[in-house]
């Protein structure tokens, strides 16, 4: 009996060692390794990109500045890396690359944000709609209860930085798929507006119902001004 015992406790450690492993030591290791990796991709991005020198003309009149219109990007391959995501809220470090398509296999449960097949791309009027965990597999999304009115949503591409400002949260059942239309939950109602949605499960741990963060666009920082949008290293209170 006593060695059975000494079996079952040892046993019952290794249980509670796995289990620690999946919900909490395993996500703040994948989540480092997710973070470094989307960081490799906007250095990269950096590095690729060339202007041509400026031909200047003392002749012409001074421009105005200029608003920039966001370039649209063409629909994303099946898990194919197209974006990288910045939420100031979730820490300085906080940095998850965004995918084409929401399948676990291919795309989330490879620590990654997935967008919704056909939804519209950063910038696009309409709704840019994605997905990702809560726990487990680097859990992207597991601080989205903790989002403030006005936080900064960054999606950065190899044409620049699309920010976006947080809206308002709201939880639904999981066949409250109108959620994804152009404007949310308003289905043959024509839009002007960039919306931005951001879906995962709710309550931890548990389907039974999704969690949804709802942002509006601002603004389009071109990867040739030189700097990132100040959006992207904002305080947050």
């Amino acid at each position: 009996m006593g060695v059975i015992g000494e079996l079952l406790m040892t046993a019952g450690v290794i249980i509670f060692l796995y289990v620690a492993w999946q919900m909490w030591i395993g996500d703040v290791i994948t989540g480092a390794q997710a973070n470094a990796a989307s960081q490799e991709l906007s250095q990269s991005w950096a590095q690729e990109y060339d202007p041509a020198p400026p031909i200047a003309d003392p002749s012409a009149p001074e421009a105005e500045p200029a608003t920039a219109e966001p370039p649209i990007l063409p629909q994303p391959a099946d898990a194919e890396t197209f974006a990288v995501m910045y939420i100031p809220r979730f820490g300085a470090d906080y940095s998850r690359e965004i995918a084409g398509g929401t399948t676990r296999a291919r795309t989330l449960d490879t620590d990654r944000i997935g967008h919704y097949t056909d939804a519209a791309m950063p910038g696009e009027v309409g709704n840019f709609a994605v997905a990702a965990h809560r726990t487990t597999y680097g859990a992207p999304f597991n601080r989205l209860a903790e989002l403030h009115v006005g936080d900064a949503i960054v999606i950065e591409t190899q044409a620049g930085w699309y920010t976006y400002r947080f809206r308002t949260l709201q939880y639904v059942k999981p066949t409250e798929v109108d959620v994804l239309l152009d404007v949310p939950q308003a289905p043959d109602v024509p839009t002007g507006e960039r919306y931005i949605t951001l879906t995962s499960c709710s309550p931890m741990f548990s389907l039974a119902e999704r969690i949804v963060g709802y942002g509006l666009f601002e603004s389009f920082t071109p990867r040739a001004d030189g700097t990132p949008p100040a959006s992207l290293t904002e305080a947050v209170v």
